[in-house]
C-alpha cells in the first residue's frame, strides 16, 4: 500500500500530530509499505525529524500575513482553523499537488484545522481516508477513524462520520513505538518494589509556555533529597531551551537537559516519576506503568488528564497549581510505597503498547473491502 500523512508540527501546534503519524508509518513501512508526509513549513516543524527516519517529505510553503487573513469564518469552521496557516482550500489543492495523482490507498489526516469539507476536496484522489481525532467537535467524511482517547465512547462521533466509518476508539488503540511494548513488562517488574530517586521530566517537544522552567522553579524550593536525578527532555524548538539549560546546572540535584531524544522508552523504564504533558505521551507512560503528574499545558488537554486522573493512574495539576501543589505531593509520594505502586497498576491496565499493531491490520483489512 501507498500511505499518505497529513500532519503539521510547529510552536503553536506543538509536535505530537506528526510523531504519532511518524509512529504509525513507521510501523507500515515494517510491513513492507510506502509512507510519505504532507506538511507545512511553519516554524518548529519536523522535516528534519521526517527526513532522518527516511521517509519522502512534501513541504508546503510557509503561511504569509496575506494568507493568514484571507478566507471566510463561519459557523462550519473548526475552533483551530487557525493553525492551518492558509485558507482550507488551498491547502487541499497544494496536498492534492504533491500527492501528484500517483495512486494512494490511504490518506492519514492529523489536523486540528481540517474537517469533512477538506477531506471531501482531496477524496477523488485517494481510495480511503483515515482521521486521528482527538475532539470529537467537527464532521469527517472517512473510512476509518480513530481517537485513542481513555474516556472517549464511539457515540461520541455519531452525526459527525459516515455511519459506514470503522471507529477506533480508546488506548487500546493508541499509537506507540515498538520498544514500548517491548520494555514493558521488565518496567512492570521494577515497579513493584518502587522508589523515588529519578524524575522524567518532559512538557511536550515545543513547550512554548517554558511550563518545564516552572516545574524546575517548583522543584527547587521542595524538600526532595539532593540525590534525586532530574532527566529533563526537550524539544530543539523549544524557545526556552537554553533558559532550562542554565536553570538545570543551578538545581541542588543532579540533573541533565536533553533534546530530540530517540530513547524515550528507555528513560521512561528507567525512572521512578515522569512530571508530564497530559497529551498523548500519557499512553507510553501508561504501556510501562510508570507513575505520572500531568500537567495541562493546553485546554485541548485538560480531557485526557481528567480522565486518567479518575481512573487513578496519575495526579493532574494546573501549571499554576505547581508552586503549590508539586513539593506536597512528591512528599507524599515519597513516603508512600503503596501509593506509587497503586498509579502504576491503575496506568498500566489502560495501554498495553499494541495499538500501532492492531491499525495497521485495520488499515489493510479496510482498504481490501
Amino acid at each position: 500500500m501507498r500511505i499518505a500523512f497529513r500532519a503539521d508540527a510547529s510552536v503553536q501546534i506543538g509536535t505530537g500530530h506528526v510523531m504519532r503519524c511518524l509512529t504509525l508509518a513507521d510501523a507500515l513501512r515494517a510491513q513492507g509499505h510506502e509512507c510519505l508526509f504532507i506538511c507545512r513549513d511553519h516554524p518548529g516543524n519536523l522535516s528534519e525529524v521526517i527526513a532522518l527516519r527516511g521517509f519522502e517529505l512534501h513541504l508546503l510553503s510557509q503561511e504569509t500575513e496575506a494568507l493568514r487573513s484571507t478566507g471566510s469564518k463561519d459557523a462550519a469552521t473548526p475552533e483551530h482553523a487557525q493553525w492551518l496557516g492558509v485558507p482550507w482550500q488551498q491547502d487541499a489543492e497544494e496536498t492534492l499537488n504533491a500527492l501528484n495523482g500517483e495512486k494512494t490507498d490511504w490518506l492519514v489526516v492529523d489536523h486540528y484545522s481540517l474537517d469533512a469539507r477538506w477531506e471531501r476536496r482531496v477524496a477523488a484522489q485517494v481510495n480511503n481516508i483515515m482521521v486521528i481525532d482527538d475532539l470529537a467537535d467537527r464532521p469527517h467524511e472517512c473510512q476509518l477513524l480513530l481517537d485513542q482517547n481513555l474516556g472517549r465512547e464511539a457515540q461520541d462521533y455519531d452525526g459527525l462520520i459516515p455511519e459506514a466509518c470503522t471507529r477506533l476508539i480508546g488506548p487500546h488503540y493508541a499509537l506507540l513505538r515498538p520498544e514500548f511494548a517491548e520494555l514493558r513488562e521488565a518496567s512492570l517488574e521494577r515497579r513493584k518494589t518502587p522508589k523515588l530517586e529519578r524524575i522524567l521530566i518532559t512538557l511536550g517537544g515545543v513547550d512554548q509556555n517554558n511550563v518545564t522552567g516552572q516545574v524546575l522553579d517548583a522543584l527547587a524550593q521542595s524538600s526532595l533529597p539532593p540525590e534525586t536525578e532530574l532527566d529533563i527532555v526537550m524539544g530543539a524548538s523549544a524557545p526556552a531551551l537554553e533558559t532550562v539549560r542554565q536553570q538545570s546546572e543551578a538545581l541542588p540535584f543532579r540533573s541533565s537537559v536533553s533534546v530530540n531524544v530517540s530513547d524515550m522508552a528507555e528513560r521512561m523504564y528507567m525512572a521512578d516519576l515522569c512530571i508530564g504533558a497530559a497529551g498523548s505521551t500519557s499512553w507510553e507512560r501508561c504501556c510501562l506503568g510508570l507513575p505520572s503528574i500531568m500537567v495541562v499545558l493546553a485546554e485541548n488537554q485538560r480531557e485526557i488528564g481528567h480522565a486518567l486522573e479518575l481512573s487513578g493512574a496519575a495526579y493532574l495539576l494546573d501549571k499554576e497549581e505547581l508552586p503549590g501543589r508539586l513539593g506536597p505531593l512528591l512528599d507524599r509520594l515519597r513516603m508512600s510505597s503503596s501509593s506509587m505502586v497503586e498509579l502504576s497498576g491503575r496506568a498500566n491496565a489502560i495501554c498495553d503498547g499494541g495499538g500501532s499493531t492492531r491499525l495497521v491490520k485495520e488499515l489493510s483489512r479496510n482498504e481490501m473491502r
